[in-house]
């Protein structure tokens, strides 16, 4: 697990958190010191409650709602651009937990280690865009190897309480299919064949595509470009890569092709996607 971190700090509200629509390619996490707030999920309404974890899953759409005093931590981080799958893919992480013994000492570390962490204003749209991103990112990028681990081990305890009663997500009883999906998940970053994915798979093209369409939904060359498509957000936004770039990182030998294949995904083209990131 690759977690990196861009904010934490401790934030305190009278009925001024109230944003809508928030999305990002990051994950957000909470820990309620006082009072109470809403938090808004498609199709699930959270009280956020006192001596309690929650967790927001990286593009997820929500808000959130305060009409009185509201002091929590908060904690930003993103899984790497490593080749293992990420959390959200193997496990279904439950959004509320107890916070349990010692939670906010770990917060509180975490905020004494990085208080340059501590987001400059509450309002997502000051510092969810790709330009803040970008710098929060190249921070920690440069920070020396034991700061990183230190950092990495208090977050590892924090995430940890999710882990604990999450279930792990069953996307297939066919080992066939599984090790189809751990080879596009290693493999995001090269070019994908179909025809290779039928010899992970040890049975003929036609009955892969059978198979896989049955089992997930969507033809293989759907779910590659999907998840290609995401990853391409997440360095759009952390990075200052140029769109060709973002392409070739991502087994694009056609930039055009990339430019198609995000516009089909997410509606907009890469450049648009980054333009509404901007300041």
């Amino acid at each position: 697990m690759n977690l990196m971190l861009l904010n934490v700090g401790l934030a305190r509200h009278d009925a001024d958190w109230n944003w809508k629509d928030v999305s990002s390619p990051f994950i957000r996490i909470f820990y309620v010191v006082e009072g109470e707030a809403m938090l808004h999920l498609q199709g699930e309404d959270v009280v956020l409650k006192p001596r309690y974890l929650y967790i927001i899953p990286a593009y997820t759409i929500h808000s959130y709602e305060c009409h009185g005093l509201f002091v929590h931590y908060y904690l930003h981080v993103y899984e790497g651009f490593k080749r293992e799958v990420n959390l959200q893919e193997v496990y279904e992480l439950p959004t509320e937990v107890e916070g349990g013994k010692g939670m906010e000492q770990l917060f509180e570390y975490l905020c004494s280690q990085q208080p340059e962490a501590r987001l400059p204003q509450a309002d997502p749209r000051s510092y969810d865009t790709s330009a803040q991103t970008s710098d929060y990112v190249a921070r920690y990028r440069d920070m020396a190897l034991w700061e990183k681990m230190e950092l990495r081990g208090a977050m590892l305890m924090i995430m940890s309480r999710f882990i604990r009663q999450a279930q792990p997500r069953v996307w297939t009883h066919d080992e066939r299919m599984k090790r189809v999906l751990e080879h596009i998940h290693a493999h995001i970053g090269s070019s994908i064949d179909v025809e290779d994915l039928s010899k992970v798979a040890s049975v003929t093209k036609p009955y892969l595509i059978k198979l896989f369409k049955r089992e997930f939904g969507a033809s293989p060359v759907q779910y590659i470009n999907k998840k290609k498509v995401e990853r391409a957000q997440l360095l759009l936004f952390t990075t200052n890569k140029a769109v060709k770039e973002v392409a070739y990182m991502l087994g694009f030998n056609d930039q055009n092709y990339f430019i198609r294949t995000f516009r089909k995904v997410t509606g907009i083209t890469p450049q648009e996607y980054r333009r509404k990131l901007r300041p």
